[in-house]
């Protein structure tokens, strides 16, 4: 009796923990946008205070049942979030609860229908080898289970239109039956040579033409990530050891597109799909980017002994899952979430724990003092997001002030979270703008080289000219007006912002003038609004407004 309730209660307790852990996924928060990520965090920071110090217990005093139940445990917890996922997504399509983004339908407990997809295709694998594994058998209630995750997955997956998500799905449930089968797959190639054959050709030509099809049914978005990874490339070489830190991605992105652009040899096509993205919608890009290629490396050689020690052992659902999450970070971004990060360690840790001498006690010792100082390490962070989140809240409740047009009070308000919003961009911009509005250029302007750090967005390179314009600095203002061209050539703002640059009479150059206009009014933007035929009835009449000055004025006016 005693044995018994020391293993179930180890499964219990484990399966408590694991669930703690990977219970990120389902929590939402009201009083931050949802594309804000920082409760998010804070959430995973607290329970990893309790999910590591209570698996240093166990792993000190039960480490053989750890090693047991950890898999078993994480392939169920991953199945229900998978499936309350699955749940929260059809009631979004219903109409029964609200989205997370006023575009979509469909996006789950995250703000975007890519990364909800990839979690449910992260989740697929494990629910199609829990549900093969016993389907020839007695079926008891893990069958249903497995089998009712695996239907609720399938109902959404296709209505998230996630290309990357539908990829990871395929590969991996493709290796998870190939892991089932295998024998009969084998017996059946070496009597039907011919047969299996032309089933490979046939089977590869329908890949080819679903490949095209994916590409061509969002071509545009394809080609634009095509194109961010051609730059991401070229961030990396110009950093390949030590990368630029997390932080700057975005921001080092930004300067190596200005850089590609200034140089003057791209094609049109690249012009019309380039943009300025948070991240670079490859997440092995992204760390190369941030932390370098070593680290890369690193990465890569932990994960990937992991995936073959789940493999060996046979933990194919395990495996299904970390090869989904692989593919899926080729062309998106999950590390930015907290539940892809909770996920991924946990799939690497079941996949490689019973690899692991826990039962040696100097190595059990060792392993659970590493969890006690992780758990530090994660109360530490806790009270770092907890201030950030709190800071969150106060622009959060603020920002109507800037919304709003008062941007005495928005910048007083913005001024007292400085500290604690000092990595986020778009904090960062608004505070830089409220201050350009209250004409304190030179305050400004030290908040915006702040948010150029952390962000590529040529928006900052705007307003950071229009206040050396203001403060009378023209050749810097014409200096970063044309940095803010080079970095989104696409973008007719710029070109209307030199035009008015060239127009003032103490910087006055009419054939400067002329040739932002004619850009202006005959550039073609990637959509049309108010705005642009606004832009363009303003230079034209710029453009009457101005003289036309005598032979040789221009050139005697001083710069």
């Amino acid at each position: 009796m005693a044995g018994w309730c020391r293993e179930y209660g180890t499964t219990g307790l484990t399966g408590v923990l694991v669930a703690l852990w990977l219970s990120v996924v389902c929590r939402g928060v009201d009083s931050l946008p949802a594309d804000v990520l920082e409760d998010d965090w804070r959430w995973l920071y607290g329970c990893g205070v309790c999910v590591l110090a209570g698996m240093a217990l166990l792993v000190f005093f039960v480490p053989g049942r750890l090693k047991k139940c950890l898999p078993f445990v994480t392939s169920w917890i991953l199945v229900v979030y998978g499936g309350i996922e699955a749940v929260w997504g059809i009631r979004q399509v219903y109409g029964f609860t609200f989205s997370n983004h006023a575009l979509y339908a469909l996006t789950g407990s995250f703000y975007n229908p890519g990364p909800y997809s990839g979690y449910l295709a992260m989740a697929f694998p494990v629910c199609l080898y829990e549900w093969l594994k016993r389907k020839d058998g007695r079926k008891t209630l893990l069958y249903y289970v497995a089998l009712a995750g695996m239907l609720l997955v399938l109902c959404v997956l296709p209505a998230g239109m996630s290309r990357s998500a539908w990829a990871a799905a395929g590969v991996s449930s493709a290796y998870v039956c190939s892991m089932c089968y295998g024998a009969e797959i084998k017996e059946y190639v070496r009597r039907h040579r011919r047969k299996a054959l032309g089933l490979v050709v046939a089977f590869s030509l329908l890949g080819a033409m679903a490949a095209g099809g994916i590409y061509l049914m969002k071509k545009d978005s394809a080609d634009g990530r095509l194109f961010i990874w051609k730059i991401a490339a070229r961030t990396v070489a110009g950093h390949p050891w030590t990368g630029v830190g997390w932080g700057s991605v975005a921001a080092a992105y930004g300067q190596e597109q200005e850089a590609y652009f200034a140089a003057g040899d791209y094609t049109p096509a690249e012009e019309l799909v380039a943009g300025t993205p948070e991240y670079v919608f490859n997440e092995y890009l992204q760390v190369a980017v941030a932390w370098g290629i070593p680290a890369l490396c690193v990465g890569l050689l932990i994960l990937g002994s992991c995936w073959m020690a789940g493999h060996r052992q046979r933990l194919y659902g395990l495996c299904g899952a970390l090869l989904a999450l692989a593919v899926f970070a080729f062309s998106s971004y999950p590390l930015q979430f907290p539940a892809f990060v909770s996920t991924l360690s946990a799939l690497a840790l079941a996949c490689v724990i019973r690899r692991l001498p826990l039962e040696k006690s100097g190595f059990r010792l060792g392993f659970a003092v590493l969890w006690c100082v992780g758990c530090v390490g994660c109360y530490h962070a806790f009270r770092q997001k907890s201030r950030a989140v709190a800071a969150c809240r106060q622009w959060n409740r603020n920002r109507m002030l800037y919304q709003s047009g008062a941007y005495r009070q928005a910048a007083e308000s913005y001024t007292d979270i400085r500290e604690e919003m000092g990595t986020n961009a778009r904090f960062l911009f608004e505070y830089g703008h409220a201050l350009h509005k209250l004409h304190e250029s030179e305050a400004s302007n030290k908040v915006l080289e702040e948010a150029l750090k952390v962000s590529g967005d040529p928006m900052i390179l705007n307003v950071m000219g229009k206040n050396e314009q203001e403060m009378g600095h023209y050749d810097r203002a014409e200096h970063y007006f044309v940095r803010a061209v080079h970095r989104l050539p696409g973008r007719i703002y710029p070109y209307y912002l030199l035009a008015h640059l060239y127009a003032d009479p103490a910087f006055y150059q009419r054939g400067k003038l002329e040739q932002m206009v004619r850009t202006v009014l005959e550039k073609e933007p990637k959509v049309q609004s108010t705005a642009i035929r606004q832009m363009r009835q303003k230079v034209r009449e710029l453009l009457e407004a101005v003289p036309k000055p005598e032979a040789g004025e221009e050139e005697n006016r001083p710069r």
